[in-house]
């Protein structure tokens, strides 16, 4: 049953991600964007992963979405403001993302698999855990993001703040 699913959720997750780059609406795209979001937190739920696949759905398909629908609604795309590309910026496209697949290509190619986890299967999701490894073996990495997040906000306060002369 759980093979089953996790079949669904990545059939789901892959065609929508898809339909995300094919879709000519943008509203429709950012739809699309939302369902791939669902099924990847269902691959969180299905890894006993809970917290991470509410998270994911709050930060994700909640605050992220409507910050792209917000900008879609605000820019009002139509056809006749679209930038026309010719078939040279097309085609540099296209041969960038080739190039980029083939350097991830590259580089995942002589990884070795992920070891097994020391906890038991039960265990691996638990917001208890989560902390624990946070809290203990990451802390400094963790302490240097809150830093970073806060110069980022400064920098946006500064940024948006009028000036008044």
């Amino acid at each position: 049953m759980t093979l089953h699913l996790f079949y669904f959720l990545s059939f789901l997750a892959i065609l929508c991600a898809l339909m995300v780059v094919l879709e000519k609406n943008p509203v429709h795209s950012v739809l699309y964007l939302v369902v791939t979001f669902f099924a990847i937190a269902g691959h969180y739920i299905l890894l006993n992963a809970q917290f991470l696949a509410a998270v994911h759905i709050i930060v994700y398909a909640g605050a992220i979405m409507v910050l792209f629908l917000f900008v879609i609604m605000l820019l009002n795309l139509n056809k006749e403001s679209e930038f026309h590309k010719n078939n040279y910026v097309k085609g540099a496209a296209v041969i960038a993302g080739g190039l980029l697949l083939v350097i991830l290509v590259g580089a995942l190619k002589g990884t070795a698999s992920l070891p097994a986890p020391e906890a038991s299967v039960g265990e691996i999701g638990l917001v208890e855990n989560l902390g624990q490894v946070l809290f203990k073996q990451f802390l400094l990495p963790f302490e240097i993001a809150s830093l970073l997040f806060l110069s980022a906000m400064v920098g946006a306060v500064m940024l948006g703040k009028r000036d008044t002369k």
